[in-house]
């Protein structure tokens, strides 16, 4: 982050840390191409949660810049919201809730536990395998 005061760039800049994400998202979907003996990934599907912390618009935008040299520089990035849902300690109801109200859905109390809605999943990867991987059998979908 730069320091300099009276800067622009200082207080109008924020680092992304959707760029660092999207840095160890394609970490894992290299290693899942090398340990599959994939050539190409074709197609990248995440999960995420509302409370998760990730703007899912700044993450599509970093996604080219992070994957350009790797195996998935043409895969394509498809990103899936997922919904908050809660479990009532008081009726003992899963519902869904809203990110800035995780009330019960049923009797509207307080005292809910998170069931989802605050993960970042790697869902699925598409390979297109290298025919060496493919004469043994390997699937080319993850």
């Amino acid at each position: 982050m730069l320091r300099n005061r009276g800067s622009c760039l200082t207080r109008y800049w924020q680092p992304m840390h959707e760029l660092a994400i999207c840095q160890a998202l394609i970490a894992q979907v290299e290693a899942l191409a090398e340990a599959r003996e994939a050539s190409v990934v074709t197609d990248i599907h995440v999960g995420i949660g509302p409370l998760s912390g990730v703007e899912a618009e700044l993450l599509q935008d970093a996604f080219p810049i992070v994957a350009a040299g790797t195996v998935a520089s043409t895969a394509s990035l498809h990103l899936r919201r997922t919904s908050v849902r809660v479990h009532c300690e008081e009726c003992g109801a899963e519902t869904d809730a809203k990110a800035n109200r995780l009330l019960c859905g049923q009797c509207e109390h307080w005292r809910t536990t998170l069931i989802h809605g605050d993960e970042l999943l790697l869902e699925r990867v598409e390979l297109n395998a290298s025919r060496k991987s493919m004469s043994r059998g390997e699937t080319a979908n993850v």
